[in-house]
């Protein structure tokens, strides 16, 4: 537990391996307050698995707890993690951080409540995840989509509602997003001024 805080990456990501190859619950605290502050994306990455190796009913709980941090990586890596290991006691306090004020925890919260969402509450989660259309950048808006995409055809009646948005934004968004789930293949485009233009026209 101590290598984890050494300041080689190498010797970081060798430690977290290690305390996933032998599991045992007393490293689960030491596990979750290294992701809140470990630097490195592999190392990140191999806390999570050494995590996923430990019993839900250790990691779940110290993981929900951390939702609570005041820090954005804290958040975010928990959300991760919580998808991963795919506990749905984790569905309520997940579903509290789809507008998290902090673009890398809402992403975060969008992948873990599709993968957490109880069966047969997929449209309150698409009609929760619209609310955020048109929200943050291009990568943010792609995140979004994949969210609602994965979702399923419970997401239609959401979207065409948001295609007639009277923010330009919101319409391209939501449109781009017609598209993908129409055809994964066909790539992620948002054109606001088209958006603009259907606006106008709908106005006159």
């Amino acid at each position: 537990m101590g290598a984890l805080a050494d300041p080689h990456p190498s010797r970081r990501l060798r430690a977290a391996l290690a305390a996933g190859t032998e599991p045992d619950p007393g490293t689960a605290d030491a596990l979750v307050a290294r992701c809140a502050v470990e630097p490195d994306f592999f190392v990140r990455d191999m806390l999570t698995w050494a995590l996923c190796r430990l019993p839900a009913d250790v990691t779940v709980p110290l993981l929900i707890r951390e939702l609570g941090s005041d820090l954005g990586q804290a958040r975010s890596q928990a959300l991760h993690t919580l998808s991963k290991v795919g506990d749905r006691r984790a569905w309520p306090a997940v579903s509290g951080l789809l507008h998290d004020d902090d673009d890398e925890v809402a992403r975060a919260a969008w992948r873990a409540a599709v993968a957490l969402v109880p069966p047969g509450d997929e449209a309150g989660l698409a009609g929760a995840l619209a609310r955020a259309l048109g929200r943050g950048d291009r990568d943010v808006q792609l995140s979004l989509s994949r969210a609602l995409v994965a979702l399923g055809d419970t997401i239609v009646p959401v979207l065409d509602a948001a295609t007639t948005s009277v923010d330009p934004l919101v319409c391209a968004h939501a449109e781009a997003t017609e598209r993908l789930h129409r055809d994964p293949d066909s790539g992620f485009t948002l054109s606001v001024e088209a958006a603009k233009r259907v606006a106008v026209g709908r106005g006159a």
